[in-house]
């Protein structure tokens, strides 16, 4: 059996129509408010660029900040490739004041996804120059620390800070890196950062995703300053059916059934290996996770939401996980 869960969060998409975005925005929120009424320690948005999916997550969590008051928030993840480390370190700060300090930033490095498509968008005049490895993350941990970027003083009737600002002291020891690879997990332990791992990965010493998920925790709480208390938030694909309507529980069962033959070997060159996604109750997901390697190394998990459901079957899924799989799982519920 696992260790008793102290963490339980989820991950949404934010998925919109393209031909009228707001009311996909709008949904994102309520289920952020959502999830607070509900108890979850943190909500998640995860990050696309050009595609219907949530594109500026630090502008949709200050809003969210503006409409709870006690949940987490975090970014999962937000790849640095498309970034300023400087500029995103400004508005990250910020959305934290704004929040109270609720932000938990998760952050990603390499080369952006179909980089030879939006180059030209993206960097016109620097593309072939750009750092996209651990630097750029390691920059923007200097500037969330408050370390010196340039000369401050006075000019006139400015006056010029050294450091980054708005400056929220804490918010550095509250970034995550999201890591799929054995380099990556021990990066992260050695900068000191707490650590993501969902259900993408790369088959570097096993194809068996738990062990090599297990893998992962371990060599990051190995390089990790605080060693075996490091923390490790879980993302997996779970969709619970114990309030589900009969329509419902159809749809779950087929999306799961058409994203499983990806999880059966490593794919292309990279040898990415994706995690199956957990349907059934409360009682069947139960036993899954407690088979499971890696659950067995953490205490806090993050229940992915699938991408393209409807706003009502996330109701449902969010109110199952946080009245009967969570506890199921030793978690309690927050208040206040």
């Amino acid at each position: 059996m696992g260790k008793s869960l102290r963490g339980l969060g989820f991950l949404t998409i934010g998925l919109f129509d393209g031909d009228s975005p707001r009311a996909g925005h709008e949904s994102t929120l309520e289920i952020i408010e959502l999830g607070e009424r509900l108890g979850f320690d943190t909500a998640w948005v995860r990050h696309r660029h050009l595609q219907y999916g949530i594109s500026s997550p630090t502008a949709v969590l200050a809003a969210a900040s503006q409409r709870t008051r006690r949940i987490g928030l975090g970014t999962a993840v937000i790849p640095l490739g498309w970034e300023n480390p400087l500029r995103l370190a400004e508005d990250l700060a910020t959305v934290d004041l704004l929040s109270g300090g609720r932000l938990n930033p998760g952050i990603s490095v390499g080369t952006p996804m179909r980089f030879d498509h939006v180059k030209e968008a993206l960097y016109p005049t620097t593309a072939d120059h750009e750092d996209f490895t651990y630097t750029r993350a390691e920059r923007l941990l200097r500037y969330l620390r408050g370390e010196v970027v340039a000369e401050g003083g006075r000019e006139g009737f400015e006056v010029y800070s050294g450091r980054v600002e708005p400056h929220s002291a804490g918010l550095a020891e509250r970034v995550w890196y999201g890591g799929g690879s054995l380099r990556s997990a021990r990066w992260a332990g050695r900068v000191g950062v707490n650590f993501l791992t969902d259900n993408v990965v790369r088959a570097e010493e096993s194809e068996n995703f738990g062990e090599i998920q297990r893998g992962l925790i371990r060599a990051f709480r190995e390089e990790h300053p605080e060693g075996d208390g490091a923390r490790v938030t879980l993302g997996v694909v779970l969709i619970p059916t114990d309030s589900a309507s009969k329509g419902q529980k159809e749809k779950y069962e087929e999306y799961a059934a058409k994203r499983l033959p990806r999880t059966e070997r490593p794919q292309g060159a990279g040898r990415v290996m994706f995690a199956p996604d957990v349907v059934g109750t409360t009682e069947q997901i139960v036993e899954q996770l407690h088979k499971h390697p890696a659950f067995r190394e953490v205490d806090e998990l993050a229940a992915a939401l699938p991408f393209t459901f409807e706003h009502e079957d996330y109701v449902q899924i969010l109110t199952d996980l946080a009245t009967g799989l969570g506890p199921a799982l030793g978690w309690s519920p927050k208040t206040g």
